[in-house]
């Protein structure tokens, strides 16, 4: 679980999109961001995620919002699950998982009995202004969009 409150100012962050790009999340000022948090590329809850946000881009995206996923795959992995699923927005590679663990996506995980570190599936709506608006934890993977937009 997030240590970060709603209310609160998102932490700033740099990290490396899928064209090899550093962005910072500082960049998008003035816009209002959906920044989620996923495991791996090409699994099926984060396929259907992905698709799910990518489905309803236009209308995110006339709403203001700029879309940023995160996950500790590589710039090569995003740079193929985004060609693949023809995805529309920007993901960042977090391979040394500094991004996730700030924003208390990275933690403890059960499956089958067994505990282990791991992405915990995340999304932040975050306004013009850099200020937290709602953390969805439990995510809808297939119908996300509309988890967002009930915001």
């Amino acid at each position: 679980m997030t240590a970060l409150v709603v209310g609160q100012k998102a932490p700033n962050f740099t990290g490396i999109t899928h064209t090899g790009e550093e962005i910072s999340l500082s960049d998008f000022l003035g816009k209002k961001v959906i920044l989620y948090f996923y495991p791996k590329n090409n699994t099926p809850g984060c396929t259907a995620e992905a698709k799910n946000l990518n489905d309803n881009f236009e209308k995110l995206q006339s709403l203001g919002y700029e879309i940023i996923g995160v996950s500790p795959d590589s710039v090569t992995s995003h740079c193929n699950f985004i060609q693949k699923h023809n995805l529309k927005f920007t993901l960042l590679s977090d391979t040394d998982k500094k991004i996730l663990h700030v924003f208390g996506a990275w933690g403890e995980k059960k499956m089958y009995g067994r505990t282990y570190q791991g992405v915990i599936r995340t999304t932040f709506i975050i306004d013009e202004t850099g200020i937290i608006q709602k953390i969805i934890t439990k995510v809808d993977t297939k119908n996300h969009a509309s988890q967002i937009l009930d915001a």
